[in-house]
């Protein structure tokens, strides 16, 4: 599976986001989470994706980056910015392996390279690259 899409402004990400949480509420469960990775340079759309992804999961809470907190969770979607982990050691702390155990939660990962060695294979990888100012391609994979 490999999908390339351009979005030219933060509503049509926003909007790419809300289409593709719409489309995972409807694949059927799977032995664990649903994990998706987010990468890519800082301020090239990963939190206003996943503004738009919460909205299509239904969820009505303001959507931020949780870079100084970690982990932010709404209900069984769960937002981890791992900008600030020095290694996997981290994220295991906060109950990751409990989390990505439960099929029914999907769990969104910024900055995912930092703890690669505990990343589900089933995980689906959306890197953001900048094309012009207001100009992204999204290109989706699984890892």
């Amino acid at each position: 599976m490999l999908i390339k899409y351009t979005t030219t402004s933060y509503k049509d990400t926003q909007k790419f986001g809300q289409e593709l949480a719409k489309d995972i509420l409807g694949f059927p469960l799977k032995k664990i989470a649903t994990v998706l990775c987010l990468y890519g340079d800082l301020g090239v759309g990963k939190t206003t994706f996943l503004q738009g992804f919460a909205k299509g999961l239904g969820i009505k809470e303001k959507i931020l980056s949780p870079t100084y907190v970690v982990m932010r969770r709404f209900g069984y979607f769960y937002h981890f910015d791992c900008y600030r982990l020095k290694d996997e050691k981290d994220i295991l702390e906060l109950g990751w392996e409990e989390i990505i155990s439960n099929p029914k939660n999907i769990v969104a990962v910024e900055w995912p390279e930092r703890i690669k060695k505990v990343l589900p294979k089933t995980a689906i990888k959306i890197e953001f690259k900048t094309l012009e100012e207001n100009k992204r391609e999204l290109t989706m994979k699984r890892l």
